[in-house]
């Protein structure tokens, strides 16, 4: 049986580094113009200070490499490939950088602005392809996603809705690109500041595309103020309906009179078909497609001594034309996406348990995990045009896979005749698609 290796540990002069996926990003920070949109709204830089650009882009290299808290910097303090890559003159310590978050924070509109504009000008100087749910649609996905901050005395850490002690924030995607975020506090229902929100995500959405927008949204959001801004800005909507106290009988009925009857199984009859009717505060009516089931039996054949009803409902302003009643609810079935993209954020950022104590630090915080998911995101589909392609067939790397497989790309950095090399092993089979990734990125710069 043949022995392990045994390895002796020494030291070397050369520069090596784990994380040379730095350099992509650093790339797609000067394509999205983010530094000038800082300087224009960041107060001067003091004599012999960091300035606050240099902390918030040094904030963004660390959420890139999933590294949120405030004490990893501390690693790259001497680290000159994070300084070059990220186009810094200083890297801030640790309690340098919490200082200057915490002191932008305190007036965090402009610097929000900036951020999302600079999102904006990333993804169409870029062009990703955005994908349509149903015929020329493409989708704008509005959720809550509950953080869990349990055990903690952060600034407004309260009881959600999940049963758990975190915060509430409301996200925004764009065809799986995050197009806005918003911290709210665990307490706040998810109906609270959803309008400004929802049309804030629609005029950012329509300085990337011109094409046709539908936005999906969940029953925690139904509420006729939506529905005025979707139809105020021209969008078409698929809005999952809270029955509230709407009699289940009184759909039993409108189902059977309205809906078409499939039977999947004995003892399992389903309705689908559509209805009109007004939301409160509205002026007209608004076409409603329905799912109406009823059991008599279960799934293992035991007969039920009373029927279960469930219902499902949903405003739309797709026509019966544009959408049958199955295509709409298929479409609203998509919508169910965007928990993944919930979770790449979570777990994949780490960024569930935000850094701060202070609630406006952690709401600036996650306005720049915004850009940085992008960027990821970026980083992964052109990659997928390069060959990094799995061996089945997938619409998307996930952003745990872009961390590890591009951002933590182990690599040696080479200075010689006044320029600087990045030496990749040819034992990595992904070199060439790194590479190409980065001149793709280099050349829209």
């Amino acid at each position: 049986m043949k022995k392990t290796t045994k390895f002796i540990i020494t030291t070397t002069d050369e520069h090596l580094t784990s994380h040379s996926g730095l350099a992509l990003i650093g790339t797609l920070i000067e394509n999205s113009g983010l530094r000038n949109g800082l300087r224009a709204v960041l107060p001067p830089k003091k004599s012999g200070a960091i300035s606050s650009d240099d902390a918030v882009i040094s904030m963004l290299g660390l959420l890139s490499l999933a590294k949120p808290d405030f004490a990893a910097v501390e690693q790259f303090r001497d680290d000159t490939y994070f300084r070059r890559c990220l186009g810094l003159k200083a890297i801030p310590s640790e309690e340098t950088l919490r200082q200057r978050m915490d002191e932008i924070a305190k007036d965090a509109k402009d610097i929000r602005a900036a951020l999302l504009a600079a999102t904006v000008r990333l993804l169409h100087s870029h062009k990703p392809k955005l994908a349509p749910c149903f015929k020329e649609y493409l989708p704008i996905d509005g959720d809550v996603s509950p953080f869990d901050n349990s055990g903690t005395k952060k600034e407004g850490v309260g009881f959600t809705y999940k049963k758990l002690d975190g915060y509430a924030p409301m996200f925004a995607y764009l065809c799986g690109y995050l197009l806005n975020a918003e911290l709210r506090e665990g307490k706040q229902h998810c109906q609270k500041g959803t309008p400004d929100f929802l049309q804030e995500t629609i005029v950012l959405a329509r300085q990337i595309t011109n094409r046709k927008l539908i936005v999906r949204l969940d029953a925690g959001n139904d509420h006729g103020e939506n529905i005025r801004i979707c139809r105020r800005n021209k969008v078409d909507f698929v809005i999952k309906r809270n029955l509230r106290r709407e009699d289940i009988g009184d759909w039993l009925a409108t189902a059977i009179l309205r809906g078409k009857r499939s039977d999947p199984r004995p003892g399992k009859v389903v309705y689908i078909g559509d209805t009109v009717i007004r939301p409160n505060g509205q002026l007209k009516n608004y076409r409603v497609v329905f799912k109406v089931t009823e059991r008599t039996i279960d799934r293992n054949g035991q007969a039920l001594l009373l029927p279960e009803i469930d219902v499902a409902t949903w405003w739309t302003s797709l026509g019966v034309r544009t959408a049958s009643a199955e295509e709409v609810i298929a479409i609203y079935a998509d919508h169910g996406t965007s928990e993944q993209y919930h979770s790449e954020i979570k777990t994949d950022m780490d960024l569930e348990r935000l850094p701060s104590g202070k609630f406006a630090t952690n709401g600036l915080i996650l306005t720049m995990a915004v850009l940085t998911f992008n960027m990821l995101r970026l980083c992964g589909q052109t990659g997928m045009k390069n060959g990094f392609v799995p061996e089945k067939k997938v619409k998307r790397r996930r952003i745990r896979t872009v961390i590890q497989d591009m951002m933590y790309m182990a690599a040696r950095v080479v200075d010689h005749a006044r320029r600087v090399y990045i030496a990749i092993s040819r034992c990595n089979p992904l070199r060439e698609m790194w590479a190409q990734t980065y001149l793709a990125f280099t050349e829209l710069g």
